[in-house]
């Protein structure tokens, strides 16, 4: 493959140099010329689609710079004031205009005689307009209202530890801390603020949840549930393969992640495994601090990234140059991380919360894969194009926790610091799956029950903790349990966006255990795979990084095998 310019400019063709995107009378006319124009061959409509994509590119390289800046500081109005209007004044008409523009796109004669190439536009473009409903547009600036509010909530939220006060993100270094009462203060300051806003919580999802419910009804969709699956486009596989995905998770790592949990609490020599048991070193060695200020965490990143594949380096380079990252945690910041794309200039943005954790290290990698992904795929003309399933995407950035794995000496001179924060690794990738089957199978509950009361909503939901976290004692803590899931950000802002982690862990771990062979060609084929990025299926994708696309007991089962296998490995301190 030829190297990447992340330095190339793709400048405006179609839509006027000057034209601003966040004022909807500008996008109107750039918008109009596209409807007024009649392509009269193959040729024509091709151009006319690069010419919709970059309109498009520009109108959402505006709302991500804006909803960048508003969850850089959800405590400022001004900020919160820019992105609201974008999404009331902007959002709605260009949500109609995309509409109508896909309506042109799919009555024009030529469509027919394009190249096999655009068969998955085709795809993407009938299922939009079969979901589009005009009448949804309001319900999903009100469901964009509330999500803003969960950002503006939990972005505020503080404790006071030590006399100084505390971000929830910067408390999570005193969880790793050996004495057991000092980690009990800490995890009950943190529960406690939750549980503050538990009631305004509890109702902003009543609201989100009635939002949802309309906009799938108005589709044609008895249940949010069956709707999201067709908007994100989940062609290759159904709401019963994850209900029986759950069921293998049940079946299969439940077991390994108890058996796990068991040996830490034997180590740690409690007779009972507490929530604020799960962070600690179970050998009492001191927490791991791979770095002391952001300038270390991005230069460990940018080595690690060399020793793997130099152009990963010199992107990673160019962001730093750039300013392509907002990493540290402060008071009104939302929580969390992501990658988000400057679409227009076809960059990526890096946000998340460190707070000298080796956490944050595993965040800033797995953000990182997600920005090569964005630059592997910045030459492709058509912005639908530039972007694999959401599955496929979580391989990029999950294959890339793993591809460095062999590389954390980087961050960790000593060979056992290194050792350890291997084996932290290899335990959260196990960790992961009982996770995301909880949380997936509470939200098919909670979207196939939408007149579900807040009493029914908890029962399931301590039912589910039951099922797929048995371990952990959670007497006198019972409230807690019970509204856990207001922590998981995705249930309120990306609803059923969470087995995707769990399906690109498979092919993640696909990817790492071809790595163990061959380090050179995973990486190789990782790469072509990420190039690629929406121009195949998600099965075709899967196949390109070596990987097979299931979530059977067939696929399941041998990749816990080769990472119980690695996990035994690690229990030696080389």
């Amino acid at each position: 493959m030829s190297p990447v310019d992340p330095r190339k400019s793709f400048p405006r063709r179609f839509v006027p140099p000057d034209a601003e995107m966040g004022r909807w009378e500008e996008v109107e006319r750039v918008g109009q010329a596209l409807l007024n124009t009649h392509p009269d061959s193959p040729e024509g409509l091709v151009r006319w689609l690069e010419d919709a994509s970059e309109l498009m590119a520009c109108v959402f390289e505006e709302r991500a710079r804006r909803y960048i800046a508003m969850t850089s500081q959800t405590d400022d109005p001004d900020r919160e004031q820019a992105y609201l209007t974008f999404v009331r004044e902007v959002e709605p008409r260009a949500k109609l205009l995309w509409h109508r523009l896909d309506e042109v796109y799919l009555r024009n004669p030529h469509r027919q005689f394009l190249p096999e190439r655009y068969r998955l536009l085709d795809r993407k473009v009938e299922n939009r307009v079969a979901l589009f409903r005009e009448e949804n547009i309001p319900l999903e600036i009100r469901e964009a209202e509330l999500k803003q509010r969960y950002q503006k909530i939990t972005g505020g939220m503080t404790v006071t530890y030590c006399g100084e006060e505390r971000t929830l993100q910067q408390m999570a270094k005193v969880l790793e801390d050996p004495d057991r009462s000092t980690r009990q203060e800490a995890w009950e300051l943190i529960a406690g603020r939750w549980l503050r806003e538990r009631e305004t919580l509890e109702a902003l999802f009543d609201d989100l949840r009635q939002v949802r419910q309309r906009i799938a009804e108005n589709a044609g969709f008895s249940s949010y549930r069956d709707y999201v699956f067709r908007r994100y486009e989940r062609f290759d596989y159904t709401p019963e393969d994850c209900l029986r995905f759950h069921a293998v998770v049940e079946a299969h790592v439940v077991p390994r992640v108890e058996r796990l949990l068991r040996e830490r609490q034997a180590l740690l020599g409690v007779e009972a495994l507490r929530p604020w048991d799960l962070d600690v070193d179970p050998l009492g060695r001191p927490p791991l601090r791979p770095f002391s200020h952001l300038g270390e965490l991005l230069d460990g990143a940018e080595e690690v990234f060399r020793q793997i594949d130099p152009e990963f380096a010199t992107h990673f380079r160019f962001m730093r140059e750039q300013g392509l990252f907002d990493l540290e945690t402060r008071k009104g910041k939302a929580p969390g991380g992501y990658q988000s794309e400057l679409s227009e200039r076809r960059w990526p943005f890096i946000f998340m919360n460190a707070a000298g954790l080796d956490n944050d290290v595993r965040t800033l990698l797995h953000e990182a894969g997600h920005a090569f992904h964005t630059f592997l795929t910045r030459e492709e003309p058509l912005l639908p194009y530039r972007h694999a399933p959401i599955e496929f995407a979580e391989v990029a950035s999950m294959g890339m926790e793993l591809l460095t794995a062999p590389y954390l000496h980087v961050f960790y001179p000593r060979r056992e610091d290194a050792w350890r924060a291997y084996r932290y690794r290899l335990e959260e990738i196990l960790l992961l799956f009982p996770v995301v089957a909880m949380v997936d199978a509470f939200q098919h509950w909670l979207y196939t029950h939408p007149d579900h009361t807040p009493a029914e909503r908890e029962r399931v939901w301590t039912q589910l903790i039951s099922r797929f976290q048995p371990v952990v004692d959670w007497t006198g803590f019972t409230e807690i349990r019970n509204s856990l899931w207001h922590r998981w950000r995705h249930i309120f802002l990306y609803p059923f966006y969470f087995i995707e982690y769990a399906i690109a862990q498979l092919g993640a771990l696909q990817v790492w255990v071809d790595s163990l062979e061959d380090p050179r060609n995973a990486v190789s084929r990782y790469r072509a795979a990420l190039s690629l990025g929406g121009t195949r299926t998600l099965p075709e994708l899967f196949a390109a990084a070596g990987g097979r696309f299931a979530l059977d007991e067939e696929t399941v089962v041998p990749l816990l095998d080769a990472l119980s296998a690695e996990l035994e490995r690690t229990r030696q301190t080389p």
